[in-house]
């Protein structure tokens, strides 16, 4: 099992819209990849106003082929103009 934590800046002001386009991520992953067993949005609790990103990949096929979607390349350019700099990705192994 893969783990990934991705912590997503977004600029200031521009949290609205950067949720709605991470949450229809969010749902094309769940609706077209049945072997994604987590893919969640979260926002931090710190008061830094970054949303995470919690997935889960049985392994790095999945992993590989989830990054190559339509849907992931779409939202990828949707968001882009949003951040405030490259998310910042956490990778672990299951145990």
């Amino acid at each position: 099992m893969i783990g990934v934590v991705a912590r997503i800046k977004i600029q200031e002001g521009k949290a609205a819209e950067a949720e709605t386009v991470l949450k229809e991520l969010v749902a094309a992953v769940k609706a077209n990849e049945p072997d994604v067993p987590v893919y969640d949005l979260f926002k931090a609790k710190d008061g830094s106003g970054d949303f995470i990103m919690l997935e889960m990949y049985p392994n790095q096929a999945v992993l590989d082929a989830h990054q190559k979607t339509a849907h992931f390349q779409a939202v990828g350019a949707k968001l882009m103009p949003l951040l405030a700099g490259a998310p910042k990705l956490e990778f672990l192994d299951g145990a």
